[in-house]
């Protein structure tokens, strides 16, 4: 028999970059018990998974000893709070001798971290040394190997922990070997110099890893700690943290409002550009949902909670995202790879340039060990393992905050490649509830009949009612009380308005209760035509006129569709309405249609395109488009956020803008142009120097400022990423 599998998730800290990631994974793959590793630097979490009877703790303490923090994932509360974990020894200081990070120094400014702080203190002792040898030349060659050992000290230290715990080509190592042979060679004054560039390039590292972190992690801030709740009509403040689901709270306005809900009482505008980035503030009225961190700009209003607080929409973006670092992209996955067998490789080199030379062709052995050495830090893999990554967290991150949210790097890696996007068409390409759009009088005026019809519809829930009723609160008519109002079978709703007997319903039906005049069949048939159902009202028995109604396209669909095809991507409605409907709402957005379909059917359609060549997106709700959402290269759920959209779907447009879906091509797009520059960055800083070490020209200064500054390079361009908006 088997033995049941578990998991378990950790929060660990100071793992700035891919190197650090891969010494951690390995550490842990050595403790007994344990079948896989995942480790996701981007998120500073690794997950682990065992047998029965494994000893979780013993996770903590090998990450411990390796010099990083570590905390079971549960745990996190305490270390957001700003109280420092217990990763160290009691006494509080770091038994590993290692560099990074404290987990009690996450919410420190980056100059007063323990990393900053050893930097200074190297740079420091380089600065005297290089002071004091030009005051006292004979002390110059003692004070250089002092200010050396300030920096080297704690980084030997550490390789010399890796390779305990199963990493010995770490960067770390190829940094001792270096610094050492050129102590032996008489390079004291460069060697120091040299660690003081690559402690430098280190500090930068996680300065950058801790902004990626906290663009996605800034948004658990935008919600506020507190809430003021009403009950029976008493209110008190409460921690957000503590509403329940149906609680009803009190927003004021200028409050965050402090969770998911549904206004039940009050209008006003809610600026929601802390959650979606859209720069106009929405009106809200009741029966309107608002999100959690947005802001009330307008009048109190009263709110019921419809998520709770570890549910709401920026606990789920926050959890998706850390869920979407963890899935490697296909560029990533093989980046990875190369680096496994390229750091002992790099060592086989710079050996082999040290030795061939003297041994083969009698050449001085102090110049070209000197070369081995410069050869072994041009090589630090740093740089290429990193190009990939923090592209990759940048352009989740910066997709998130603003509403679009990609299940992992290799969705985010595959939306550009598409080339044609298949839509649903209710509730996608348009808003998924009908909509008044004509009133046409008869005997009675175009407002008495949108006020007798809304007096039959009152209490109605049904999607036509509502939109009546919607049209008549924003018109303001009338709404008169009716009488013995009640529905006829497969006709419409008929009752007692004013004294008068009124029906309200299809045209066939209002055919057998009163004569409709061929100019008024005329424009029934027109408006059937452009895909609008009509209702008509009869009172007395003569037509009073009657009214159109359709599910509209969304605002923005007829500029996404646009954006689709400037950048050549093909689009397609696929729909289950009737032909005639979907035809003119095509027609409108300029769009080609298939319609009358069943689920199967607009899987098969999918399957077709993908035979034409192309790379089909499929965009629906996540739920009925179930199939065709499967067959696609990426299924994109549109539209609010659901739990079942966020689960079914690669990826979502949060806040259902058909622009999301050109949007997050464009995103997808920028993020590999992104990476193609870090891997030329970090692959041709490394050769140009490889070339002019091998002849001369560079030394032990340019090589750490080859693989330091690709680092830096590498890192500042992919945190441009954060800054990315659509067009």
């Amino acid at each position: 028999m088997s033995a049941v599998m578990n998991e378990s998730r950790y929060r660990v800290t100071g793992m700035d970059c891919a190197a650090c990631g891969n010494k951690v994974d390995t550490a842990i793959r050595r403790l007994p018990g344990v079948e896989d590793v995942a480790v996701f630097v981007s998120a500073g979490t690794v997950r682990v998974s065992h047998a029965d009877g494994f000893d979780t703790a013993a996770v903590v303490r090998q990450v411990r000893n390796l010099g990083y923090g570590a905390e079971p994932a549960g745990d996190r509360a305490a270390a957001a709070d700003g109280h420092p974990s217990a990763s160290h020894g009691a006494d509080g200081h770091d038994h590993a001798g290692h560099t990074h990070d404290e987990p009690g120094e996450a919410g420190k400014p980056w100059w007063r971290t323990r990393k900053a702080g050893l930097t200074a203190a190297c740079g420091v002792a380089l600065l005297a040394a290089y002071v004091l040898g030009h005051a006292v030349p004979s002390l110059e060659r003692p004070a250089f190997l002092a200010a050396l050992a300030i920096g080297l000290v704690p980084v030997a230290w550490r390789a010399i922990t890796a390779a305990r715990f199963g990493t010995p080509f770490s960067i770390e190592t190829l940094m001792s070997i270096a610094a050492v042979g050129a102590v032996f060679i008489g390079a004291e004054e460069e060697a120091a110099a040299v660690v003081l560039l690559f402690l430098v390039g280190e500090m930068l590292e996680g300065v950058a890893a801790g902004r990626a972190r906290a663009s996605i992690q800034g948004l658990t801030a935008l919600v506020p700690r507190t809430a003021i709740v009403e009950v029976n009509g008493e209110t008190s403040e409460v921690t957000a943290d503590s509403l329940a689901v149906g609680s009803i709270i009190l927003v004021r306005p200028g409050d965050r409002i402090p969770a998911d809900g549904a206004v039940v009482e009050g209008s006003g505008q809610v600026d929601e550009a802390p959650v979606t980035g859209e720069s106009v503030p929405k009106r809200k009225v009741v029966g309107d949902p608002v999100f959690a961190g947005t802001i009330n700009a307008g009048g109190v209003l009263r709110v019921r909670v419809t998520a709770a607080a570890a549910d709401n929409t920026i606990a789920r973006v926050v959890r998706l995202v850390e869920e979407a670092q963890e899935a490697k992209s296909p560029t990533e996955r093989f980046i990875d790879r190369f680096s496994k067998v390229y750091t002992p490789a790099v060592l086989v080199v710079g050996f082999l340039v040290a030795v061939l030379p003297p041994l083969v062709a009698g050449a001085d052995w102090s110049e070209w060990i000197y070369k081995g050495l410069a050869i072994l830090l041009i090589g630090c893999p740093c740089a290429l393992v990193i190009s990939t990554p923090a592209a990759i967290a940048a352009g989740l991150s910066a997709g998130a905050r603003r509403g679009l949210l990609m299940k992992g790097g290799a969705v985010l890696e595959s939306l550009g490649r598409i080339t044609a996007v298949a839509f649903d068409k209710t509730g996608t390409l348009t808003a998924g509830k009908p909509v008044v759009t004509d009133i046409v009088a008869g005997s009675r005026s175009a407002a008495q009949v949108l006020s007798l019809a809304a007096a039959l519809e009152k209490g109605s829930s049904h999607p036509l009612a509502v939109a009546i009723l919607e049209r008549a609160k924003v018109d303001r008519v009338p709404t008169p009380p009716s009488f013995d109002a009640n529905a006829v079978a497969g006709e419409g709703v008929e009752g007692g308005v004013g004294g008068e007997r009124v029906f309200l319903g299809s045209p066939q039906a209002a055919g057998r209760r009163a004569v409709l005049a061929p100019e008024q069949e005329a424009a029934i048939a027109a408006l059937n035509a452009d895909g609008k159902t009509v209702s008509v009202v009869v009172v007395a028995g003569s037509v009073a006129g009657f009214i159109a109604m359709r599910d509209e396209a969304r605002p923005d669909a007829v500029e996404g569709l646009a954006a689709l095809k400037a950048s050549g991507v093909r689009a397609v409605m696929l729909t289950g309405d009737n032909r005639r409907t979907a035809e003119a709402v095509a027609a409108g957005l300029g769009i080609e249609a298939r319609a009358e379909l069943l689920p199967q059917d607009k899987q098969r359609i999918v399957r077709e395109l993908q035979a034409e060549g192309l790379v089909v997106a499929k965009v629906g709700d996540g739920i009925n488009d179930a199939p065709a959402l499967a067959a696609a290269n990426i299924g994109i759920a549109m539209g609010g956020g659901t739990d079942v959209a966020l689960e079914t779907a690669d990826a979502a447009a949060l806040h259902g803008r058909v622009r999301d879906v050109p949007d997050m091509i464009a995103l997808s797009k920028a993020t590999m142009g992104n990476i193609r520059a870090n891997i030329a960055i970090a692959l041709g800083l490394k050769a140009v120097f490889l070339v002019t070490t091998v002849l001369g020209v560079t030394g032990l200064w340019p090589a750490i400022l080859a693989d330091t500054g690709a680092t830096v390079l590498v890192t500042a361009n992919a945190m441009r990423l954060l800054a990315w908006k659509p067009r």
